[in-house]
């Protein structure tokens, strides 16, 4: 027997430093002159080795079902040549070590920026409707090895979301 899956859609909205907040940082261009302040990443990376490197991503879309976090750093995501992108994010402050369907929501970014994942902030993205986008990733070298936790909710509770 098949259990139907149930699609949520995802009211998104343009990303700012105020409704970021909770999740990570917005970083927009600055002056190069500008001391380092508040207003740039907060980066936690002393875990490891840092990479910086970029990753192309084809035809992602707009549907997802998996949510991940890392609980050791930050990682910091943005788009080349100014593609705008969308994320699904969740805070990481609960008790259950479970995203909270009640506090998911998603971002429209603008290829003008970028954003720092607040340390074991839930995620699901990139997502985009372009061919193609090359993104800059920075986490640690082996985030994604041992410092990967995903929630699947198509699994746990037959629910898929979609970014609209």
């Amino acid at each position: 027997m098949t259990v139907a899956k149930i699609v949520e859609r995802l009211e998104s909205e343009l990303i700012t430093a105020e409704n970021f907040q909770n999740y990570g940082q917005v970083i927009f261009p600055n002056q190069d002159a500008k001391a380092f302040d508040i207003h740039d990443a907060q980066l936690k990376l002393d875990g490891g080795i840092p990479r910086f490197y970029i990753m192309r991503l084809h035809q992602r879309g707009r549907k997802f079902h998996t949510i991940t976090r890392h609980v050791k750093s930050t990682q910091c995501l943005g788009s080349l040549m100014g593609k705008d992108w969308l994320i699904g994010v969740c805070p990481a402050n609960n008790e259950t070590n479970e995203p909270l369907l009640s506090e998911i929501r998603a971002f429209r970014i603008p290829g003008d920026c970028f954003i720092n994942l607040k340390v074991g902030t839930w995620h699901a993205g990139p997502y985009f409707e372009h061919d193609v986008v090359d993104f800059y990733n920075l986490e640690l070298s082996d985030t994604n090895v041992v410092d990967h936790f995903t929630y699947n909710f198509l699994k746990s509770q037959q629910i898929e979301f979609e970014i609209v």
